[in-house]
């Protein structure tokens, strides 16, 4: 398992909310994958990094851990955004996720529930937190999408194309 988490992000439009969601993570480079959904929480060994785009060629199929926010829209000329903020301390780390119509909208969001997360945990923090929000105006039908990669899942079994 690699040390680090990769912060990737895209957005689409398609004739449909499901087709633009799926364009979304393919502009990620996360579309190829059965993406399972964590609950936030950034082990101490591991740190996030910006890549905006996977590359990594995990196997079609291939279960992968994410923390995904995503927002999607049928209107017109509509504005949506998603985005996750994080924060660090000695025992770990904490994710969170927001979607809204607007970036502003998505870092007061983030900035609440970060707060919250810390008021919970009797850890010792550092830093600031740190964001990465994106937003999309949608031509017809559209999405747009941030997601923590922590990797495929330990459990898979990628020779046999199966989960044990």
């Amino acid at each position: 398992m690699s040390d680090t988490i990769d912060l990737a992000w895209g957005h689409g439009d398609a004739g449909t909310p499901l087709s633009a969601f799926d364009a979304a993570l393919a502009d990620a480079g996360i579309h190829n994958y059965n993406l399972v959904t964590y609950s936030s929480v950034i082990p101490p060994n591991r740190s996030v990094v910006r890549t905006g785009r996977v590359e990594a060629d995990y196997g079609v199929g291939r279960p992968v851990g994410t923390v995904l926010a995503a927002a999607e829209t049928t209107r017109s000329n509509e504005t949506v955004a998603a985005g996750l903020g994080w924060i660090r301390a000695e025992e770990g780390g904490v994710l969170m996720e927001s979607t809204a119509g607007s970036e502003a909208a998505v870092r007061s969001d983030l900035h609440e529930k970060l707060a919250d997360a810390k008021a919970v945990r009797d850890w010792n923090w550092r830093g600031n937190a740190e964001l990465e929000v994106r937003e999309h105006t949608v031509d017809r039908t559209g999405a747009v999408v941030v997601a923590a990669v922590y990797g495929p899942l330990a459990y898979a079994d990628t020779s046999a194309g199966s989960v044990r």
